[in-house]
């Protein structure tokens, strides 16, 4: 999978989960989910349900990182890199 298939999954993923009023592809790969789009710590946890589902990762309290949810971009990289492991 690439970077541009993870994050067009990834934009899909934020819309369905946390109800917002808008087209995936309007989501900003750089801007802020926190500041931006609202996403709070319960969105944060339902993203991470998400992701564990979409793409059939395991995300370990150890390895949550708030950095890692910064953006779509971030998002990117994080499972990426999870899904190479």
């Amino acid at each position: 999978m690439n970077t541009q298939e993870i994050e067009s999954r990834l934009k899909e993923l934020i819309v369905d989960r946390l109800f917002l009023k808008m087209a995936p592809e309007d989501i900003e790969t750089e801007a802020s989910l926190l500041e931006d789009y609202g996403v709070d710590s319960v969105s944060l946890l339902e993203l991470v349900v998400g992701l564990e589902d979409e793409f059939g990762i395991q995300i370990e309290d150890g390895d949550f990182n708030v950095a890692n949810f910064e953006s779509v971009a971030a998002l990117t990289v994080f499972v990426q890199a999870r899904l190479e492991a």
